[in-house]
């Protein structure tokens, strides 16, 4: 996660004139921008945190265009398409320049697995609402899986062109009521000012605490941020502190923007109360103003290499990150030394220089928009684009690349039937491993929206039947987390081949439990857990198949929980049978990369049975198993006597560190059907 830019709306040639407050304090923004830019990469690269830095563009952003939008009002009128014009020409040449580098070098450099996610990320980068994308993201427990993305701290320049789009929208709006009510127009701009800041930073502080990777990314919890920036611009004009006060402010806000990054974990914390520290700081720094003494922080902020600084700031926050990812990428690693922070920090320096002096500061001084009426949009549409296209064909071939679907009649690939009592190999001497690297991160089985209904028993209860084409024989429900999911492969097939009707109920990290296992504490899960049990026990079917432990894990104790079996017991009461499935061996490491940069057979890949999985299951110790449930064991078709290798038949057995592929699971159906039915008496 990181910051963003502040955007000054200029006026190409003379800019409107600013006010007595922006007049004062322009070289301290432009300080403070600069700081909060360098704080950002640093600890981005160095500390894999931010500093604060985006609250700090987003309080200057409302502070500079707040007060352009209110002398606006003050002449009588809100040029809309000038302005957002010269939006356009001020981030998209830059912007547009970085996701197209994204695209191209993606294609050279970044795994295959992670293609999917990025193209997804630069088209909501480009169209400016990545941080929606990223807080969909968010409440997705598979995506919440992604690697970091090369182009996920475009969210904040996301929120801030949001910001750019609506507010000089609200303005226009206000200047109608003003003039048709009579109203004061400043008592007006500084109630909506003062109703917005409280409004929204309430809601941040409670969606912080509810859900705090969602509230990080949405917009409605960074409209305070803005609002206090406009507040000061509003303010700062009516009073003048003594000068030795403004001193000591103006050093307390600096040293309160370095000391964030380090003090707090902002990407866990924020955005709530704790986001007023860094905001407050460089309102701190803001109120000081210009102190003409060599004592005053001003004198270092307005210094010329801090505004340089603040001119590359821009390009240095758009090119830091994707830096740092092919960095980590190129070399293997998850995090940077000394030496490796150096030169991405370098090299982001080099390239935001190239691009500022290149691209961004030429377009922006350029005749663009102001010899053609539209010339500004007619740009901005050329900029665009080229990175539309690109991701556009890079996913079209990602797409085309990806479409594979195992057959069971695939004699090259026999998956899970190739660990089968007596089984024989009849395929070629070289087959290719399957699914495609490019197919991993959608290798998921499910069943469509079309056939779910929400259950009115939990707003989070999604329940999806795959019916037969006929009465179905059997009725079967997949109940809790992703570790159920993955199993629809091997189950839906069942729908054809044995007419049975299966129904899923899944909820990331949620095993079928009484209690919150995997994330004590976790009522949501518990709430919806009991609202699944209830459903399960309305609808009475023939069978639930869940899991029957958790935590297979090298240097983890396979358990049963005892909410495992008091759910069992629940369904015994009910009189509903229950298939118990043993979970899956889980890694340290993902073995699908591992394959990818390694080898199917390089040993660091191929880890020993004995240290994932222990020899006797969990359940067969655990006390008060009810008298309906069954329990079946597939480790024997992802291991074999000795080990647990990758791929298994020529099909990777795993995506990640944990989850089985879709792919390997269809091969694993006809096993699977067999055993049901077994275990059943069917």
């Amino acid at each position: 996660m990181s910051g963003t830019t502040v955007v000054a709306p200029e006026r190409p040639g003379k800019p409107p004139a600013p006010s007595a407050a922006q007049s004062r304090f322009r070289p301290e923004l432009q300080g403070v921008r600069a700081l909060a830019s360098l704080l950002v990469v640093v600890y981005h690269v160095w500390l894999d945190r931010i500093s604060g830095g985006v609250d700090v563009f987003f309080l200057v952003s409302g502070f500079l265009i707040t007060g352009q939008l209110y002398r606006a009002l003050l002449r009588g009128k809100i040029e809309l398409r000038p302005m957002w014009g010269r939006m356009i020409k001020r981030l998209f040449p830059a912007a547009m320049t970085v996701l197209l580098a994204v695209v191209v070098v993606s294609t050279l450099l970044l795994p295959e697995d992670r293609w999917f996610q990025t193209i997804r990320e630069v088209f909501a980068s480009a169209l400016f609402y990545e941080n929606w994308q990223l807080a969909a993201d968010s409440v997705d427990y598979f995506a919440q899986h992604n690697s970091a993305s090369l182009v996920q701290h475009f969210w904040s320049l996301s929120i801030q062109g949001q910001f750019y789009l609506l507010w000089p929208l609200v303005f226009v709006a206000l200047g109608f009521l003003v003039r048709r009510l009579g109203l004061s127009l400043r008592h007006t701009v500084n109630t909506l000012l003062i109703t917005l800041f409280v409004a929204s930073l309430a809601y941040s502080v409670y969606l912080t605490a509810v859900d705090q990777p969602l509230a990080y990314f949405h917009g409605l919890t960074r409209v305070w941020e803005f609002a206090l920036g406009g507040l000061m611009v509003m303010f700062l004009d009516s009073f003048t502190l003594p000068r030795g006060l403004r001193v000591v402010l103006g050093w307390i806000g600096v040293a309160g923007l370095v000391l964030c990054g380090i003090v707090l974990r902002v990407d866990s914390v924020f955005p709530g109360w704790i986001a007023l520290w860094p905001t407050l700081s460089a309102g701190l720094v803001l109120v000081a103003g210009q102190t003409n003494t060599v004592f005053g922080a001003d004198r270092w902020l307005s210094s010329k290499p801090l505004g340089y600084l603040g001119n590359l700031s821009f390009s240095l926050y758009l090119w830091h990150w994707p830096v740092l990812v092919f960095y980590l990428v190129v070399r293997d690693r998850a995090a940077v030394g000394l030496l490796g922070g150096a030169v991405v920090i370098g090299a982001s320096f080099v390239l935001s220089i190239l691009t500022y002096h290149f691209i961004e500061n030429p377009i922006r001084l350029s005749k663009i928009g102001t010899v053609k009426r539209w010339g500004a949009y007619r740009f901005g549409i050329l900029a665009l684009a080229p990175v539309l296209i690109a991701a556009g064909v890079w996913g079209t071939y990602t797409s085309a690349q990806a479409n594979y679907t195992i057959s069971l009649a695939d004699a090259d690939h026999p998956g899970a039937a190739a660990h089968a009592p007596g089984f024989a190999y009849r395929g070629s001497a070289e087959p290719s491993i399957v699914p495609p690297t490019l197919k991993l991160p959608e290798d998921w089985a499910g069943i469509t929206d079309d056939k779910c209904t929400m259950s009115p028993r939990n707003e989070e209860l999604k329940v999806c039947t795959q019916n037969p084409e006929g009465p179905p024989k059997k009725r079967v429900v997949l109940v809790g987390d992703s570790h159920m999911q993955q199993y629809l492969a091997a189950f839906l097939p069942m729908v054809q081949t044995e007419g049975w009707a299966v129904t899923s109920m899944l909820k990331g990290a949620c095993p079928f439990s009484s209690n919150a296992d995997l994330m004590p504490g976790d009522q949501a899960c518990m709430d919806w857990n009991k609202a699944a049990a209830d459903e399960i026990v309305a609808m009475h079917p023939d069978a639930v198949v869940t899991l029957a432990s958790v935590n297979t894990h090298a240097g983890i104790t396979e358990t049963t929980p005892a909410g495992f079996v008091n759910q069992w017991s629940a369904m015994d009461k009910a009189g509903i049978p229950v298939v118990a499935l043993r979970d899956n061996p889980r890694f340290a490491f993902n073995m699908a990369a591992c394959v990818a940069q390694q080898g199917p057979t390089n040993p660091v890949c191929v880890l020993d049975r004995d240290a994932v999985q222990p020899a006797a299951p969990s359940y067969t110790s655990t006390r008060g198993v009810p008298g309906n449930v069954s329990f079946l064991d597939f480790t024997d078709y992802f291991c074999d006597k000795d080990t647990c290798p990758p791929v298994v038949g020529n099909v990777l057995v795993y995506m990640d560190d944990n989850h089985l592929t879709a792919t390997f699971l269809t091969t694993l159906a006809p096993i699977a059907d067999k055993q049901m039915k077994a275990a059943l008496k069917w």
